[in-house]
């Protein structure tokens, strides 16, 4: 298998993983959603998790790729205030914990690139 037919399949892998660790661990996901989004907490982490569960299938599968990776691209942009604050809600955490949170920051762009690249290739795969 080639990288660029193993790409799509690392990305649904990343996203199905992201979506599982949202159900089974909700509460690490609740402190990230900025409290101005209405609704409780707990329903945009299980909607989130749903989503990129959704994202995942869609773009594991050849016919709707396309279309599933320019929803993740979209996606990865939506969820990056939730990255922002993290990163200023661990300000005065541990060093690890901080550098982790602020190093989440510009791994937003590389996602979102996969996802366009993955988008621009998936006509390919059908």
């Amino acid at each position: 298998m080639s990288r660029s037919e193993r790409s799509p399949l690392l990305l649904a892998g990343l996203l199905a993983a992201a979506g599982v660790a949202h159900f089974a661990s909700p509460r690490q996901f609740d402190e990230t959603i900025p409290r101005a989004l209405p609704g409780a907490p707990r329903t945009w982490t299980y909607a989130s998790g749903a989503a990129e569960l959704a994202l995942a299938a869609g773009i594991a599968l050849p016919r709707t790729r396309k279309p599933a990776a320019l929803a993740a691209a979209a996606f990865f942009v939506g969820v990056f205030p939730a990255n922002v604050k993290m990163a200023v809600d661990w300000r005065h955490r541990p060093t690890p914990q901080k550098a982790a949170a602020i190093g989440r920051l510009p791994l937003q762009l590389p996602l979102v690139l996969w996802a366009r690249s993955v988008a621009k290739n998936g006509e390919a795969g059908k």
